[in-house]
């Protein structure tokens, strides 16, 4: 039963990481209008991914996205 548990660990991890790598440095605007781009990536146990923006207090669920700047990285 525990190397269930174990699977399933690894896998989030693996995704956390792969958003990581995916969304850190890159600009972005969320819906509330706040553009920056992004310093860390956090799991949310409620929330799921969220997200900080450089220059701004907070951290905001990735469903705030509004746009991501595929083609931008600090």
């Amino acid at each position: 039963m525990s190397d269930d548990w174990t699977k399933r660990a690894t896998n989030i991890l693996r995704e956390l990481h792969a958003a990581e790598r995916e969304l850190i440095g890159k600009g972005v605007i969320l819906t509330d209008g706040k553009a920056g781009t992004v310093d860390h990536v956090f799991l949310d146990e409620v929330h799921g991914l969220r997200i900080s923006i450089g220059g701004h207090d907070g951290k905001w669920p990735i469903s705030t996205v509004k746009l991501l700047d595929p083609g931008f990285t600090r």
